[in-house]
């Protein structure tokens, strides 16, 4: 679908947030490196396409109305966001020249990612890297040919001729669309779950192989067969929301529709659906230059979690 007309000019948000932290349109334009009037010009179009008044302009300079800190603060998620999106996308351009070669499961990939390589930037801005992505077999394939320098995966087991680093902890859940039996008791058994046939991501998925190996810690050793084999974090949800079937997919990728209530979460009883996501790379060889420096940043921010609670 396309975007709100209201929200397509990112850098009129930017420039809104300086103004906030500068207190003149004059200091905030020099900031983005344009001219007064332009940036003038630019924040009384966005004051117009959003039908408010954002800014108090005094002689003495700018401020922001109540209004305009309220838009400041939600469109702050946004240009983060973009900053994610665009340290994502500048990871995936082959280049000849680049130093640092990554696979990275899914879920890695899409949630936890992009803001190590935002990190990485910050501590090596010149090293450009390469992403491939896939599911947890694909990543360790890569690295053992050595057309990785870092892999991360979510799979329970590390593959032979791997180090390996817990670099984040994980839960996997079981959503359901609002409109399933499952989502008035928000619970079932973990018999149930097991037997019931499930939207699933495709064999050699490390999220399908940690379901799996929770349930037979359970003492689950039979369990029905998916109901959709699909590729896609995204392929998935879609079918969950639409009721298709129930899903097991990590809290990462399903948090924000749990809040939106566009999808339900079902406890499973008795069965621990926690897990370790590890960075790895070939057995006997340490990570050098920015594969380590990138290895740092994601243990650190394991650290950095581990201290918020």
């Amino acid at each position: 679908m396309p975007l709100p007309s209201r929200v397509t000019d990112l850098t009129s948000f930017d420039l809104l947030r300086s103004v906030a932290e500068l207190g003149s349109i004059g200091r905030a334009a020099q900031a983005h490196g344009m001219s007064q009037p332009s940036a003038s010009e630019r924040l009384r179009t966005l004051e117009a396409r959003v039908g408010v008044t954002l800014l108090e302009r005094t002689s003495r300079g700018a401020r922001l109305t109540t209004a305009g800190q309220l838009v400041a603060g939600w469109a702050a998620q946004v240009l983060e966001r973009a900053a994610d999106l665009d340290a994502g996308i500048t990871s995936l351009r082959a280049d000849r020249q680049s130093h640092l070669r990554i696979a990275a499961s899914l879920t890695v990939a899409e949630y936890l990612l992009p803001a190590w390589l935002i990190a990485l930037r910050s501590v090596s801005p010149d090293t450009a890297t390469v992403l491939s992505a896939g599911n947890s077999v694909h990543v360790a394939e890569q690295v053992l040919a050595q057309k990785a320098d870092l892999g991360f995966i979510e799979s329970t087991d590390v593959p032979a001729g791997l180090a390996s680093r817990v670099v984040a902890k994980d839960e996997l859940v079981l959503v359901v669309a609002p409109g399933h039996p499952w989502a008035r008791r928000r619970r079932v058994s973990a018999a149930k779950a097991a037997a019931t046939p499930l939207v699933s991501r495709e064999s050699g998925s490390g999220t399908r192989q940690a379901w799996e190996h929770a349930l037979k810690a359970a003492g689950i050793t039979e369990s029905a067969g998916p109901l959709l084999d699909m590729s896609s974090t995204t392929a998935i949800k879609a079918a969950a929301i639409g009721g298709i079937g129930p899903a097991v997919l990590s809290i990462h990728t399903v948090a924000a529709d749990i809040a939106a209530r566009t999808l339900v979460r079902v406890e499973v009883a008795d069965v621990d659906l926690h897990r370790a996501l590890r960075a790895v790379w070939p057995s006997g060889r340490t990570p050098r230059g920015p594969a380590s420096d990138l290895l740092t940043i994601a243990t650190r921010s394991l650290t950095d979690r581990a201290d918020r609670r």
